[in-house]
């Protein structure tokens, strides 16, 4: 099947890559042929044809995205010709943060308080209804801890809210957490669910650093826990292909924080710790295939981002438990250049080889 991605970045190369040896064939739309996946398929760039999305379409059979932010107006125009996976009601409610938390309540999914905010007077209303601390985020767009200012004191109002740039945004009351967590689940088109082990993660400035999987010492009852809040979710938004939801795990249970409707970097560990990873499942969702077993191969994982510098490789080259992942993208600050694989068969296997590799953590 030919598999459309809008998008051209790492997360559609590593689709390709998980879906060639099921004899599938990608394109991808981006703005230049250099992008990460312009080598894995047929590359439809706007440098190159003002209607690439155009042929896009016709090449394709099917249609994915790699992010939340992809138009809605553009995937509802495609899906009058070609499927596209997630739909549209999935993209629609995930790229905003509102209608995001707005779905959490509606189906008794805990989540953080919350006001919508257009003004800097809606700001003053919404911290006197939350109170501080409290999060203030754009409702759309952002990723990798952009758009967002952590308000501790009233005096903040004002450089919080010209942060923001005038759009509107979000205020969410602050977690307590003793942890983060998220869950990645594939829905296939005949409504069969995969669920992966909860994964813990941990930031730096904002930006996804570090993955545990599976999440060591937990309850099997919050890991059905978190099934459910995400059966919920697939089937209400009839959601097809990966959908992950990160949440904080508190003394009073897990608390929702926000949905992505498609392959996530808390997931890259799957490629060498799974049975079957998340990309080719997502790819196995959206062409109707049947779903593979998400169980881990191993029973300690970690997932490590290269940032900014590629740094050391040769260490990560002459470990037999190390397994590496370039974007073949350019080094830039704050960049995602790509990630190393740990499989271990115990902790001590594990923090030996995470201490290796302290080069590429922050």
């Amino acid at each position: 099947m030919k598999i459309g991605v809008l998008g051209a970045g790492q997360l559609g190369r590593m689709m390709a890559i998980s879906g060639y040896p099921l004899n599938h064939q990608f394109g991808f739309s981006g703005n230049s042929s250099d992008e990460p996946s312009a080598l894995l398929g047929h590359m439809f760039a706007l440098e190159d044809n003002a209607d690439n999305i155009k042929y896009l379409v016709d090449f394709a059979d099917v249609i994915t995205y790699e992010s939340e932010n992809t138009d809605v107006e553009v995937v509802r125009e495609i899906s009058k010709n070609v499927p596209v996976y997630p739909g549209e009601k999935s993209l629609f409610t995930t790229q905003h943060r509102g209608r995001e938390k707005a779905l959490f309540n509606q189906l008794n999914i805990p989540c953080a308080p919350y006001q919508m905010v257009s003004s800097e007077q809606d700001l003053i209303d919404a911290v006197n209804t939350i109170g501080l601390p409290a999060i203030l985020k754009t409702a759309t767009e952002g990723y990798d801890g952009k758009g967002q200012f952590l308000m501790r004191n009233i005096s903040e109002i004002t450089k919080a809210w010209k942060s923001m740039n005038g759009v509107e945004s979000i205020l969410e009351g602050f977690v307590n957490f003793k942890r983060e967590l998220s869950l990645i689940a594939v829905r296939g088109i005949d409504n069969n669910h995969k669920y992966y082990p909860l994964v813990e993660n941990t930031h730096h400035d904002g930006i996804l650093r570090f993955t545990i999987a599976p999440a060591q010492n937990i309850d099997p009852t919050v890991q059905k826990t978190a099934e459910h809040y995400m059966q919920t979710l697939l089937d209400e938004m009839d959601h097809i292909g990966v959908l992950t939801i990160e949440l904080f795990e508190t003394e009073n249970g897990l608390v929702a924080n926000e949905m992505a409707p498609r392959v996530h970097n808390s997931g890259h560990w799957s490629i060498d710790g799974a049975n079957t990873s998340q990309f080719e499942n997502h790819v196995r969702a959206i062409t109707g295939m049947p779903l593979g077993d998400t169980t881990p191969t191993h029973s300690y994982c970690a997932m490590i981002n290269i940032i900014s510098k590629i740094g050391p490789t040769n260490t990560v080259l002459n470990m037999p438990n190390a397994h590496l992942h370039l974007y073949d993208k350019e080094e830039r600050a704050n960049r995602k250049l790509g990630h190393i694989n740990i499989t271990a068969n115990s902790q001590a296997e594990l923090d030996e080889s995470i201490k290796k590799l302290k080069d590429f953590l922050p």
